[in-house]
């Protein structure tokens, strides 16, 4: 992958969790966990959001360099999204260009057209999908999979089978409808939680019984419909998936899917995951897309967010300076972000001494302790905002030290 790869980033070791992990006691598991990127796919289904051909080779070469192990895009949409499938396979990326298409033969010829390697194949699987959505039986969904599937491995496709909508299917039906497909050729098998429906130990127990019957590699797509798209993507990964699927910025139908950002950083450091990623980049892919789609990130979001790195209150920025994990799980440079600082109405004296200093003045101690409640008296909410550079971290903490000394 060249130099500058994360995967040596060391950040198992920077990022401090303390005791926390007597509490997590998260499974140290040798395998390689993949992520498969959905942006120019289920990220261009969100609302309002479409990328241009140029905007969609842009993506997937970032992507790219950033490590994700499959890219998924759907040539169905229209021409030219097949223009774009079939430009993006042959740019020659290390990742898998994986054609998103319905289990129809003619959808298959249509990634066949593209030169695709890879095709993720889908059908419903619960009876409301079936009845309202495609008005089929059971029996006729599996029939027209299966040999759909068989349709595509005779021309020598690996495929993923989707069984759409699987944490609202009935159970034994998705055991069959997954064995069905499994040895009919499918090459993994996909679980999404189409609608939000699960909790964690829900999507445990969902992939966990597919497993149990489908000796398959097994991913999970979790939608954010109730905030809980990571927590079930992790728990699907403890219960034997081996691929989550994930956007920039979490894009997706509704409220979207997992977002890349929290998913690599959350398998590398509750996992120790092997994951072959430049993490630093994440905060770049974030701005990038938001630029294309229009779609403000949001300034809360984790890791990538403006606000991520943002302290506040007096106490938490003398101390995040003095000890940057008082109140930072990973520094901010591991995401790309940066750290930054609230001029305000909650600033304590190393910040007031800060702000004098700015100014041109040589504050002490009474100065700034004078300027503190200043800033408080003004009782005008935040003022400004500072982004640190390491500099200004060296001057702030050498004015915390002459101005809060501490008494003997």
């Amino acid at each position: 992958m060249g130099e500058g790869v994360e995967k040596e980033d060391g950040l198992s070791e920077s990022a401090n969790l303390g005791y926390a992990n007597l509490y997590n006691t998260p499974p140290r598991d040798p395998r390689k966990i993949h992520l498969l990127d959905s942006t120019l796919r289920e990220g261009e289904q969100a609302p309002g959001v479409s990328f241009s051909h140029r905007q969609r080779l842009q993506i997937a070469w970032m992507l790219d360099y950033f490590g994700v192990d499959a890219i998924e895009i759907s040539p169905i949409v229209s021409a030219d999204h097949q223009r774009s499938t079939k430009e993006i396979i042959k740019a020659g990326l290390e990742a898998d260009i994986v054609a998103h298409i319905r289990a129809l033969k003619s959808d298959v010829d249509e990634a066949l057209k593209c030169d695709a390697g890879w095709i993720a194949m889908y059908h419903s699987a619960s009876d409301i999908h079936l009845k309202f959505k495609l008005r089929v039986s059971r029996e006729e969904a599996v029939r027209r999979s299966v040999e759909a599937v068989e349709y595509a491995k005779s021309h020598g496709l690996k495929m993923r089978f989707t069984l759409e909508d699987a944490s609202r299917a009935e159970p034994e039906f998705l055991k069959s409808f997954a064995k069905a497909v499994g040895e009919a050729g499918a090459t993994r098998i996909g679980l999404p939680d189409t609608v939000g429906a699960l909790r964690p130990q829900g999507m445990f127990r969902l992939v966990k019984m597919v497993a149990d019957v489908v000796r398959k590699p097994i991913d999970v797509h979790c939608h954010n419909d109730l905030g809980l798209a990571l927590a079930n993507s992790l728990a699907g990964v403890e219960a034997g998936a081996d691929q989550i699927h994930v956007t920039v910025n979490g894009l997706g139908e509704r409220v979207g899917i997992t977002s890349l950002a929290e998913a690599a950083v959350a398998l590398k450091i509750f996992y120790g995951a092997k994951l072959d990623v430049r993490l630093n980049m994440l905060t770049e892919l974030s701005q990038l897309v938001e630029t294309y789609t229009g779609v403000k990130t949001h300034p809360m979001k984790p890791l990538v967010g403006v606000n991520a790195y943002k302290h506040k209150a007096g106490t938490h920025v003398a101390a995040v300076l003095r000890a940057r994990s008082a109140y930072e799980l990973i520094p901010p440079k591991v995401v790309g972000n940066r750290r930054r600082i609230i001029i305000g109405e909650l600033s304590g004296k190393s910040e007031a001494a800060f702000l004098l200093k700015l100014l041109g003045l040589e504050p002490d101690e009474k100065a700034a302790y004078n300027a503190a409640r200043g800033l408080k008296n003004l009782m005008c909410g935040d003022l400004f905002e500072v982004e640190l550079t390491e500099e200004m971290e060296r001057l702030i903490l050498e004015l915390d030290e002459a101005v809060n000394k501490v008494k003997p």
